[in-house]
């Protein structure tokens, strides 16, 4: 994308689409899940408090209700790959590790019911999970009414070992049997995240009809190389996949890496921003017991939250490139007496070891629907200005930085 102003009306008008419609994931869902951090740490002797083990999800669940997590909306407590047996049973059904697990996974799914949570848990299409545990590609059935039983609230349901080709008909069939279930469970799909980095353009219109919420791309790493690599992805294809992501069903970047080793404070920022405009699942992955203040409250931000929740669940769009800067807007649902809200997203490529004295106008934006707009910057809650759409709005974004805005029409 060049300097050039996209036009805002595609933000405006969102095409419709045919979508599943199970009632589930009206906003982007907000939890934490382990993988970014804790990978497949399986070493209990070594690693007592760090294993993926029934202790490291129970006591991630305890922090999520002490720390404000559930109360400002992640209320989903996810397991990711890494938690079965190495076989399945004598009837083929999955089995939690009994070492790690020895209380099963419906005792600890009620544990987690029990602090006010919801339960996620991981599968995968293929023959083999991603670390070499057992697949659902001949169980899809037993599989889905497995968790089922254990009162899953959200699958995540990845594809490595298939045939990316033809993925997207398993992940039709395991929605169809989640379904038949009647358990209402959040269906996470990664058809594209295996189709899309082939050259393959994925069938948005099947998924926006078979999934709560897709992975688009590839997994996120802990470095901003990875965070800029996704959205360099996510901005060179948004007007093809914006239109199929809105309450229901959302496009998917993959987690927050904020709190852990590879984002610099700026860049978690920054992170937080975009995920919030583009409307994306707000999935943590980081050591509770050990996130640092300054981070957690980036996470528990209640004005970015609410713009990430936006009943509306349109999703942003990048506006404008200027100055290393990347713009991003989106229509929020408008006030009561009718006056419009936008949100405004800043990151910034510049490495420079300085605040960079960044303006822009609202008009550069088509943001121009009245005489006056309030503007409050987000992480710095005193910051606020009243302008009209051709004044100059300066900003100093920190390399590698981002800012978040929301902009209010007024009367």
């Amino acid at each position: 994308m060049d300097n050039t102003i996209k036009k805002l009306v595609v933000l405006l008008v969102p095409m419709i689409v045919d979508c599943l419609d199970n009632g589930l994931a009206r906003t982007p869902p907000m939890g934490w899940m382990q993988w970014e951090r804790f990978r497949c740490l399986t070493d209990c002797e070594a690693y007592p408090d760090e294993c993926i083990s029934d202790k490291l999800f129970r006591t991630m669940a305890d922090y999520m209700v002490s720390d404000g997590y559930l109360e400002a909306g992640y209320e989903y407590i996810m397991i990711d790959d890494c938690w079965t047996s190495k076989e399945r049973d004598n009837n083929g059904r999955l089995l939690p590790d009994p070492d790690r697990f020895p209380y099963g996974i419906k005792n600890l799914s009620d544990y987690i019911h029990s602090k006010g949570l919801k339960f996620g848990i991981y599968a995968d299409y293929g023959t083999e999970t991603c670390a070499g545990y057992p697949g659902s590609i001949d169980h899809l059935k037993t599989d889905a009414d497995t968790f089922a039983e254990w009162e899953v609230d959200y699958l995540k349901f990845d594809g490595c070992n298939s045939d990316w080709i033809f993925i997207d008909k398993g992940y039709i069939e395991m929605g169809k049997y989640l379904n038949a279930t009647n358990r209402p469970i959040v269906y996470s799909c990664s058809w594209p995240a295996y189709q899309e980095p082939n050259n393959m353009e994925s069938n948005y219109s099947a998924l926006a009809e078979t999934c709560n919420l897709w992975r688009n791309w590839d997994d996120i790493d802990d470095s901003w190389k990875s965070v800029t690599g996704i959205l360099d992805w996510f901005s060179g294809n948004q007007d093809r996949i914006a239109p199929f992501s809105g309450p229901g069903h959302w496009n998917d970047p993959d987690m927050l890496i904020i709190g852990n080793y590879g984002l610099s404070y700026e860049q978690s920022k920054a992170q937080m921003a975009i995920w919030c405009i583009m409307a994306a699942p707000l999935i943590m992955s980081v050591d509770l017991r050990t996130i640092e203040p300054k981070f957690k409250n980036i996470l528990l931000n209640k004005d970015a939250i609410a713009i990430n929740q936006d009943p509306l669940g349109i999703m942003g769009r990048l506006i404008l490139k200027k100055d290393k800067m990347d713009i991003w807007t989106k229509p929020l649902k408008p006030k009561e007496d009718g006056r419009k809200l936008f949100a405004i997203a800043i990151m910034s490529h510049r490495v420079d070891g300085y605040p960079y004295r960044f303006n822009f106008t609202l008009g550069e934006l088509n943001i121009t629907d009245s005489n006056q707009f309030h503007i409050k910057n987000i992480f710095e809650s005193t910051s606020s200005v009243i302008v009209n759409d051709k004044e100059l709005i300066f900003t100093r974004i920190k390399p590698t930085g981002g800012a978040l805005f929301v902009v209010t029409q007024q009367k």
